[in-house]
Formats: C-alpha cells, sequence, structure tokens
C-alpha cells in the first residue's frame, strides 16, 4: 500500500485521556448546536453572541467578526467592536445557478457592510459584514433560492470540494453528483438550523449517528478530485476520493487521508502533512468509507488538546496502519492496491475551452476572490449582467475564480462581449497574478496576525518586475499569502508560501510543486515586507542563471539546498 512506512506505528494511545478541552462541553450542553442562539438574536442591547453562541453559530456557517480596522477607535469610545457576521454558504462543487447568484449578488448590495461577494478556498462565497439584525433575513434569502450554509465551519464535515475540470463533462458530472452525496451524507442531523433560522417547528433530535452527540473533535475537510488536476490541493484535506476512471465513465476512487495545513507558530507538536493513500474503493463504498473514516476520527481524535485535534495527528498518534485498518472493519471492506494516476496540473484554465459536450467554458481570473464594483472595473455588476442572460451555471473554483460553465455557440460572443466590457476578462494579467493567492486575513479576520488580501496585489507587481529584470517574464511561481498560520490560503502548498506572524512580519516558506503534492519547509523567520522583496530578487536571480531546463522554482529550491525537502509530516518537516 502506499502509507508511509514512517507512521505505520503508533506513538500513543487510541483515545487521550485527560480534561477535554471547552468546546466539548459547549457543544454537549448545546441541545444538538442550538444552544440560547435565538434568545441571543433577540438582544438588541449588543451586536455580538456570547461566548458559547459565538462558537456554535460557526456550526450554522457563521463566524462573528469585526472591523479592525476601527477596533481601537472604538476602543477609545468605549464602544463594543462593530460586531457582524461572515457567513460561508454551502455549495458542493461550488456550483450556483444564475438566478440563485443574482439572489446573493442583491444581498451582498443591501445588506452587509462591504457589499461584497468573496470566493473562497472552500470552493463557494462569504458574505462579510452582515449585521445581526440583517442575520436571519440572510438565511432566509438562501433557503428561498435553494441554498443553507449548514455546516461550513465548526467541528463537521465543511463544504465538499471537488475538482471544477469543465471539460470532461460527463466525469465532472459524476463526480460532483458523489461531492453532493457525500455532503448531504455527513451533514448533521439536527434540525436546529431549520427552527433558528427558518422558524421552521421544532423537532427533538435524540442521535447524530455519524456525527455523534459532541460532534468531531475538530473541523473535517472533504473533497473529490479528478486527475491530472489537483486545483483542490488534495493534501489540505482530511478526507479525499481520487477519481478512477475507465473510458470516460467513473469506476471507483482512491481513499486519501490525514492531509492538513493549520500549525501554530512555535509549536512543534503542530504542523503540516500530506494525506497516506489507503488505497483503491469501488463507487458502491464510497458512502460507508467515508462515514468509516469520519466515525473513526470521531472516537479517537483528540479531545484534549484541539491543536491537536485533526485527523493528521490521529493518524500520526495511532499510526496510519492501525486508523487504515479501523476503517475496513467499520465499513465493511478491504481496499484494493490503489489504482494508477498522476497529477500535472493544479491551477484553473483560464479563457475559454470546449467541453465533450459542445458546450463552451470561461473561465474569469478573480483576484483575490473578491467581487466588487472597483472604479474603472464593476466586476461585481459585470458577473450580474451575465448572470442576467446565461443558459448554464457558475462555477466557483478552490482558487478563488469563477467559470461561466456550459454555455451553448449562439451566447458565447454576447457573454465574452460582457466579460471584457467589465474588467472580467484582461488579456494583460500576468501569469504570475493567475497563480497567486491569499486568504482574507485584515480587516474582518479575527485571527489576522499579518495582512494577506491586501498586501498580495502589490507583492505580485514586485515579483512580476522581478522577473521581467531576471529574463523570465513568462514563467510564474506559485505564490500564497496567509495571515496566519490556519492554512485558509493553502501557503503551505506553494512553491512561496508567507505565512504571517505579526504586522508587517511573515515566515517564508520554500519547496512546494506544480502539482500540489509537496509542503514547503521553512526558509526565513519574521522577515518584514522589505527583507522580502530582498529575498526574492536574490532568489529569482539565482533561479534565472542556475536552473536546469525547464525546472519550477520549487525543485530548484530543493534541488540546489535553499531547504530540504519535506517528505509528508513531523519528522522531517522539524528536521
Amino acid at each position: 500500500m502506499a502509507i508511509n512506512k514512517e507512521v505505520l506505528v503508533g506513538q500513543g494511545p487510541i483515545i487521550v485521556e485527560g480534561k477535554q478541552a471547552d468546546n466539548e462541553r459547549l457543544k454537549a450542553e448545546s441541545d444538538f448546536l442550538r444552544g440560547t442562539i435565538v434568545e441571543d438574536l433577540a438582544d438588541r442591547m449588543t451586536g455580538g453572541f456570547t461566548p458559547d453562541n459565538y462558537q456554535l453559530i460557526r456550526t450554522h456557517g457563521m463566524y462573528q467578526q469585526d472591523d479592525r480596522d476601527f477596533r481601537a477607535e472604538r476602543q477609545k469610545q468605549k464602544l463594543e467592536p462593530m460586531h457582524n457576521v461572515m457567513l460561508r454558504a454551502r455549495m458542493p462543487g461550488g456550483i450556483i445557478k444564475p438566478d440563485q447568484w443574482l439572489a446573493i449578488d442583491k444581498f451582498a448590495e443591501d445588506k452587509t457592510e462591504y457589499g461584497s461577494i468573496r470566493l473562497t478556498t472552500r470552493q463557494t462565497f462569504q458574505f462579510h459584514g452582515v449585521l445581526k439584525p440583517n442575520i436571519k433575513l440572510m438565511h432566509q434569502t438562501l433557503n428561498s433560492v435553494g441554498l443553507d450554509s449548514i455546516a461550513t465551519a465548526g467541528d463537521v464535515n465543511r463544504n465538499v470540494l471537488c475538482t471544477s475540470n469543465p471539460i470532461e463533462s460527463e466525469l465532472h458530472q459524476e463526480a460532483y453528483e458523489w461531492a453532493t452525496k457525500l455532503s448531504e451524507h455527513l451533514l448533521p442531523q439536527t434540525r436546529a438550523y431549520a427552527e433558528i433560522w427558518l422558524d421552521e417547528e421544532k423537532i427533538e433530535t435524540t442521535e447524530e449517528p455519524i456525527l455523534g452527540s459532541n460532534y468531531l473533535p475538530r473541523k473535517f475537510k472533504t473533497t473529490v478530485v479528478i486527475p491530472p488536476d489537483n486545483d483542490i490541493d488534495l493534501h489540505a484535506n482530511d478526507l479525499n476520493f481520487v477519481a478512477i476512471a475507465e473510458n470516460g465513465k467513473l469506476i471507483g476512487f482512491n481513499v486519501l487521508v490525514g492531509g492538513g495545513l493549520a500549525m501554530t507558530h512555535g509549536d512543534k507538536s503542530t504542523y503540516p502533512r500530506k494525506a497516506d493513500d489507503f488505497g483503491y474503493i469501488p463507487l458502491d463504498k464510497t458512502l460507508d468509507v467515508a462515514a468509516a473514516v469520519v466515525t473513526t476520527q470521531r472516537d479517537w481524535g483528540n479531545r484534549v488538546n484541539r491543536k491537536n485535534a485533526k485527523t493528521k495527528y490521529t493518524l500520526d498518534r495511532v499510526g496510519a496502519g492501525t486508523f487504515r485498518a479501523e476503517v475496513e472493519k467499520r465499513a465493511g471492506i478491504t481496499f484494493e492496491e490503489s489504482r494508477p494516476y498522476e497529477f500535472t496540473t493544479r491551477g484553473d484554465r483560464f479563457g475559454w475551452v470546449e467541453g465533450v459536450d459542445g458546450k463552451h467554458h470561461l473561465t474569469l481570473f478573480i483576484e483575490n476572490g473578491r467581487i466588487l464594483d472597483y472604479p474603472g472595473k464593476p466586476l461585481k455588476t459585470g458577473v450580474s449582467e451575465i448572470a442576467k442572460i446565461h443558459k448554464g451555471d457558475f462555477r466557483m473554483t478552490a482558487n478563488q475564480n469563477l467559470i461561466v460553465a456550459g454555455v451553448p455557440e449562439a451566447d458565447k460572443e454576447r457573454i465574452e462581449n460582457l466579460a471584457v466590457e467589465f474588467g472580467l476578462k484582461d488579456a494583460s494579467v500576468s501569469n504570475q497574478r493567475l497563480n497567486s493567492m491569499a486568504c482574507v486575513a485584515f480587516p474582518t479576520c479575527p485571527l489576522a496576525m499579518a495582512e494577506a488580501e491586501r498586501y498580495l496585489p502589490g507583492l505580485v507587481t514586485n515579483v512580476e518586475a522581478m522577473l521581467e529584470k531576471h529574463n523570465v517574464a513568462q514563467e510564474h511561481i506559485i505564490l500564497r499569502v496567509t495571515g496566519c498560520p490556519n492554512g485558509c490560503g493553502r501557503a503551505m502548498l506553494a512553491e512561496i508560501g508567507f505565512v504571517g506572524k505579526g504586522p508587517g512580519k511573515y515566515n517564508m516558506y520554500l519547496g512546494g510543486n506544480e502539482c500540489g503534492t509537496r509542503i514547503p519547509k521553512l526558509y526565513h523567520e519574521g522577515i518584514d515586507e522589505a527583507g522580502i522583496l530582498t529575498e526574492l530578487d536574490s532568489l529569482i536571480g539565482r533561479w534565472s542563471t542556475e536552473r536546469e531546463a525547464n525546472e519550477r522554482f520549487g525543485d530548484f529550491a530543493i534541488r540546489v539546498g535553499l531547504v530540504e525537502e519535506v517528505i509528508i509530516s513531523v519528522r522531517d518537516f522539524h528536521a
């Protein structure tokens, strides 16, 4: 099997003993995720939620935030922070219909503080800046067009990703259907969401057959990926189903378990980790295996220390072989040898492509995923105008971009003209910018330590100039910035990744690869923005003159010894 031999031997007990984290108490006392959210909503003396409900609303798809640009000024005025919520929708595979898009566009315009729609690395959209009086309306607006935000945050299985792949339409449709089935199968069974936000009658919950009464020890992420495109970065996820096809038809999946990128600065017991390949399963065993992996993590995951509660740590603690055997037992299957597959790309295919069904698909670059009307570049209006005439669907990618999918030949020119008119299609955008990405960070994310979304555009401009200076302007480096070590921007799968450590300070990582199957390693700790530019200029200069034919930057960094190669996990990551 493809399980790493280094982690076959368990390093600790199956169950971690000790006083459980406080999140376990609040989940147990929450009456299956209801808590006292209804009472909190009625309290207009504050714009926020009580500490327990602050956590519980996450399982309903929301994070309480405030605008950190104004936090200090409000403190001076002895006012509470400008509390609001960010909502992340549940969109398995990232597919949304034009009428649904128009509904979320209107809500963003009328009822959010920022007026934007944010495409995320979780292949969905987020609303930012929704004040308490509009929260219930937000959920009801989503429900009116067949959408929700159930279980897109918190200790549950989150939005299920699926390779966008607009070309092999039939295979993509099969994979997408499995992403949807997985999402539905692993959802919480409690009716708390419908009762609180949609005013449905309360129905007593007696059990959660898969997630358990205390739900999972930590967040859990699932994907369906279609080789050769690794556009969803499978190694950032707990559970991955790699599509195996014969003659263009899906026949089964290779199952990979235990990936994850989050870590904590200064804590070497936390680390990014690649997923282990457990083996191949036929299609009819997919839901059984998914439930078996989730319930094994539910029962064996660390409920004492949340920093070590993710699936990746469970595998390293009990041994990947032990975990795999338990999944086989619970699912009533035996994993077969993994079927051959190869990843060759992971970026989005920009511009027009034609699918096997003769339909056309236009991938639009959305820098940082922020859809807003900018001066001279009214992106939000442009997508809305396309939605008014488009007969297919939209696909949000895991790289924060948008695909106008399923365009018949007769509509292609009209949509092309709209995309150009509103700045959605711009031939002048460099390959470097197309392959750079950042998380939200400031001003809204409460975890941000440094800028990311607002820092990236200028950083890319500087990198473009360096590539030009060193005669490699047509090349690109997979570059990512994340404002903290939690991994939302997936910097820990980049060729060059920057992870925020403090205001204007970043840890710099080198050595990821083009197809997203290698974790980079720390190269420089706590570097400031001036130091970043100096280092990048030197590194790009060396790469341009010392690289072998067609050698990618990440491969070059390892070959010349800038960093050592990370194989899978903690033993070499902290070497």
